[in-house]
């Protein structure tokens, strides 16, 4: 097995973008959580509120030998409307805006040129955000492998996280876990 790496990004509500990537091969692990805000240690609650400045996000572990970040970052365009400033669909605030958090410098590098191959396959402008370093929190328990729980229960996801595996399913066919 190689070397794991790690990719930050925030495409609006995260137990959609977690749902996602969890059926991507090469991504080990998925966990919600939150990146980019002022307050320490948030909690949902106050990152809903839209005062402590984080956007909801999933952290990524990945196997860089079977899925580059490079591609990770072509599903995240795909997956979600990096067009809509702060928001996506009805989920609406600051918290919900569609951002990278690179790593490192050859991140930020590929999370620029991410966003160039996504605005050349789109009319509207991408809002997308490069930013940070910003430190990551873990979202709450309940939120980790929501969509596997209790977001099967949710009208919510039941409503916006199908369609976002459909599209993952017919754009990325050859990156989707059977």
């Amino acid at each position: 097995m190689s070397e794991q790496a790690t990719a930050v990004l925030a495409g609006g509500c995260f137990w959609c973008t977690e749902a996602v990537f969890r059926d991507v091969i090469g991504v080990e692990r998925v966990e919600s959580g939150y990146i980019g805000g002022t307050k320490a240690d948030p909690t949902y609650k106050e990152v809903c509120s839209g005062n402590t400045g984080h956007a909801e996000a999933i952290r990524v572990t990945y196997d860089p030998a079977t899925i580059s970040y490079a591609q990770l970052l072509d599903i995240f365009f795909a997956t979600h409307d990096p067009t809509q400033l702060n928001r996506q669909g009805n989920d609406i605030g600051t918290q919900y805006r569609s951002a990278i958090f690179p790593l490192d410098e050859a991140q930020r590098a590929e999370a620029q040129a991410g966003i160039e191959r996504a605005q050349a396959e789109r009319e509207g402008k991408i809002v997308t955000t490069i930013e940070g370093p910003a430190t990551w929190y873990a979202a709450e328990d309940y939120h980790q492998e929501y969509w596997e729980g209790e977001g099967q229960r949710n009208p919510y996801c039941l409503a916006v996280i199908p369609p976002k595996l459909m599209k993952l399913r017919k754009s990325f066919a050859n990156k989707v876990k059977a």
